[in-house]
């Protein structure tokens, strides 16, 4: 256990499974009022909420194989909150999610579709501007999984695989959708998971 982990053997990240096992089968005869909700033996193995942290979040990174750039924040930052940007595109590259296109604030979604490559994978993010029925000016970010049918295999299950993880990143997405082929993802489909 590291020496100022206050979360206890069981539970520190910074254990081995290893060691973790053996700590159970010195402890299991003794354990009678367990310090935190266990629904079964393998659930000691596993941190308690309690005790996540941005070190441990790191750890998930690193275990899903899949690193975020912080370029990635920042760019999705500067679209959400100061608006420079109509859309960012992501892509994977050596491990590593990084920017692969930005779209200017005066770009359109036909722009946008354009940017997204025929036969290969991406992530992007939309700044959809509408008027409600009620004649109000709105906007919602949009998060797209952009998986074509005629990508590769493989790249198809690394960004599926990677997706949740990477969204979790982008605070501040309204809408999720998933396009294979570009009618999926069409201006009319995108207004109307808006309104």
């Amino acid at each position: 256990m590291h020496k100022n982990c206050y979360c206890g053997p069981l539970f520190c990240p910074q254990i081995s499974l290893h060691h973790r096992i053996c700590l159970v089968s010195q402890l299991l005869p003794s354990i009678k009022d367990p310090p935190l909700p266990t629904f079964s033996f393998f659930s000691l193995f596993i941190p308690h909420k309690a005790f996540v942290s941005p070190l441990v979040d790191k750890m998930a990174n690193a275990a899903s194989g899949m690193a975020v750039d912080d370029q990635c924040k920042l760019k999705f930052l500067e679209l959400k909150a100061k608006r420079n940007y109509r859309f960012i595109v992501f892509k994977i590259h050596e491990q590593q999610v990084v920017v692969d296109k930005l779209g200017g604030p005066d770009e359109t979604y036909e722009d946008f579709t354009a940017a997204l490559p025929v036969n290969e994978c991406r992530y992007a993010v939309f700044d959809f501007d509408f008027t409600t029925d009620e004649n109000c000016q709105k906007s919602k970010i949009f998060f797209i999984a952009w998986s074509p049918d005629t990508s590769r295999v493989r790249s198809k299950m690394v960004y599926a695989s990677s997706k949740d993880r990477f969204k979790r990143e982008l605070d501040g997405i309204q809408v999720e959708l998933q396009a294979t082929d570009p009618s999926e993802m069409s201006f009319d489909i995108i207004k109307a998971r808006a309104i």
